[in-house]
């Protein structure tokens, strides 16, 4: 399966925030949108970096009570890593592995279009499983073969 099918599926478009939220503010909106992870962007389609649950807990782990108060910009992830849609899954999910990353930036050409997460890999991952077990059972079965 392509990349691009799967930001398809699950909708087109990430979420972005402005370099000056602090960190408390995109907890929030990490809470309110049911999310863990971000665009920092300073202008429509200019993506300066990411942030996810992770580096807000690696903020507090280096930086202490303070880290609620700093800037997105601060404490963001500026090696953003990126794939297309015309790529396969499995691109994807090496990327994820190699940068020890929950997320990548799916792009159109230069256009960021959406977001791929490790939770969209096993998702697609298990209903191609429950497919191949399926076809398998109506296989054996003679069920859907004519």
């Amino acid at each position: 399966m392509f990349v691009g099918e799967i930001v398809k599926n699950k909708g087109v478009g990430v979420i972005a925030v402005s370099p000056d939220l602090t960190m408390v503010e995109i907890l929030r909106l990490f809470r309110e949108n049911n999310i863990g992870f971000v665009v920092v962007s300073g202008s429509p389609g200019m993506y300066l970096g990411t942030l996810s649950e992770r580096d807000c807990c690696n903020a507090v782990a280096e930086y202490g009570a303070e880290a609620a108060a700093m800037r997105a910009s601060d404490i963001m992830n500026r090696g953003v890593p990126t794939c297309s849609t015309e790529d396969l899954l499995p691109v994807a999910m090496a990327i994820m592995t190699e940068r020890r990353t929950r997320h990548v930036l799916v792009k159109d050409g230069d256009s960021v279009i959406g977001v791929v997460s490790i939770g969209d890999v096993v998702k697609h991952r298990l209903e191609e499983a429950q497919r191949t077990e399926q076809d398998l059972h109506d296989y054996i079965c003679g069920t859907r073969y004519h």
